[in-house]
């Protein structure tokens, strides 16, 4: 993660066990807040430096007027903020505080969705194209949730379902859609039934893996030439698309950049 996804321009409010703050992250360089109550009540600008600690959290650390020093450790996939104070007087403080955003940033630096279509891309070429077992437990939650009332609960039975796969299981991928920690897939598979079969999956992860799945199948409908329809399924309509999707790697980073 580069600092040029630093959501400068964002604004949040901060709840804290004891008060509330207000932040607004001017730049790269620069943050105010402001404390309305309490003890700490206050506000000020701020000269800050920012170090990306990767996958939407950020170090945030700067010197107030009165020479208290914070660390904020901003996580913006999760939706909190770890605070540590060291005040005038020398008592230090720790506190985790839950974010909400009340401006959002001048630009989308929420890397979430990109890393979560190379998460499921990864998933479901890693299965139903090269059957790969060993994905399972590298990309699925333990207590992994399928809404298929065809397909036992777990990770688990996932594997054993990828272990019996015939040869002639092939899955092939087309556009994918993301949305906070939500991903749908659209794609053709044959060999999974007794005709090639159009699906979308749909996915929620969590914590990097995939946690939940809902999908839909249909067989394929030929185009018939000369009429209007066009086909259910395009192989080439990911391509079509700006930016290509890149597989998650195998440490565990996206290898996605649409940028």
């Amino acid at each position: 993660m580069t600092l040029d996804l630093f959501p400068a321009g964002l604004e949040m409010e901060v709840s804290y066990p004891d008060f509330r703050a207000r932040l607004k992250l001017l730049s790269a360089k620069q943050l105010e807040f402001e404390i309305s109550e309490g003890p700490f009540a206050r506000s000020e600008t701020v000269d800050i430096e920012v170090k990306p600690l990767g996958n939407g959290i950020f170090a945030v650390s700067w010197q107030e007027t009165d020479g208290a020093t914070v660390t904020n450790v901003q996580d913006f996939d999760r939706g909190a903020v770890h605070s540590f104070a060291t005040l005038p007087d020398g008592r230090f403080l720790r506190m985790t505080g839950t974010l909400v955003i009340t401006r959002p940033a001048d630009r989308n630096t929420d890397a979430r969705p990109q890393r979560n279509k190379a998460l499921v891309l990864e998933a479901m070429t890693s299965l139903f194209q090269r059957h790969d077992t060993s994905a399972v437990k590298r990309l699925y939650v333990r207590e992994y949730i399928q809404h298929n009332p065809n397909i036992p609960q777990g990770r688990d039975a996932l594997q054993s379902i990828v272990e019996s796969l015939s040869p002639a299981v092939h899955y092939e991928p087309g556009l994918i859609v993301a949305e906070d920690d939500l991903v749908a897939i659209h794609g053709r598979i044959r060999g999974w039934g007794d005709a090639p079969q159009v699906v979308i999956d749909l996915f929620r992860v969590e914590g990097g893996k995939l946690a939940e799945h809902w999908d839909v199948l249909q067989d394929e409908i030929p185009a018939q030439s000369g009429a209007a329809g066009l086909p259910m399924f395009d192989p080439g309509e990911a391509v079509h698309r700006p930016g290509p999707v890149q597989p998650y790697s195998r440490d565990g980073r996206s290898g996605l950049d649409r940028s």
